[in-house]
């Protein structure tokens, strides 16, 4: 009796101890101990110095205030007769058309607004267009939409005093191809009751004269 005792004393103990073994062995492995995560780098950002409000107070005055180039945007105020001049293909034949636009500046001097009435191929015509100096950037930007398109042309520019003339530079896109085709446009100021505008296209990578506008003052 006392060795069927002592034996089942030891087979006890044998399989506690293999169960202490067992779970020595299966311990879970914690995520954090075979994940390593990287520290964020974080960017250094140089200090703005700060701008105390006076200096605020004077550059947003500046920024709103017309200045020496609007000048000649409120000289061309007034009615236009506009004899226009289209070219659809480079060296092809041109078309010619007629309108009338009446220029003024609005916001208090800010901007400049032209508004075209006339016939293009014999269908109705109107177009407008706004043009603005910015004070901060020191460049001019012309838009314009007209009722024969759903778009918008958008140049950004610089008024050159020697030729008396701006250049303004865009894109538009094509409605036949869908893709962006840089354009170029040249205002010139001819005479004090002259003006000229023409329009630059580019067609397979070859820039042509599109159109031409001669206007007269009344």
């Amino acid at each position: 009796m006392k060795k069927i005792t002592a034996t089942l004393v030891i087979i006890t103990l044998c399989f506690i101890s293999c169960k202490k073994e067992v779970k020595t062995e299966i311990e879970p492995v914690k995520v954090s101990d075979s994940i390593k995560t990287e520290e964020p780098v974080v960017e250094e950002t140089s200090a703005v110095e700060p701008v105390d409000s006076a200096a605020q107070a004077k550059a947003w005055q500046d920024f709103a205030t017309p200045g020496e180039p609007h000048k000649w945007m409120a000289d061309e105020a007034g009615t236009w007769n506009c004899e226009m001049t289209f070219w659809y293909e480079p060296n092809g034949k041109p078309e010619k058309a007629s309108s009338v636009a009446t220029i003024k500046m609005i916001l208090g001097g800010r901007y400049q607004e032209s508004n075209y009435v006339g016939k293009i191929m014999g269908a109705p015509f109107e177009g407008k267009s706004t043009l603005a100096f910015n004070n901060a950037s020191k460049e001019y930007t012309s838009t314009f939409i007209d009722n024969m398109g759903t778009g918008m042309m958008v140049g950004i520019g610089k008024y050159d005093e020697s030729t008396k003339s701006a250049t303004f530079k865009g894109e538009f896109t094509d409605p036949v191809t869908g893709k962006k085709n840089p354009y170029r446009e040249v205002y010139t100021i001819v005479d004090p009751k002259t003006r000229k505008m023409e329009m630059f296209d580019t067609k397979n990578g070859t820039e042509y004269k599109s159109m031409e506008i001669l206007m007269k003052k009344k």
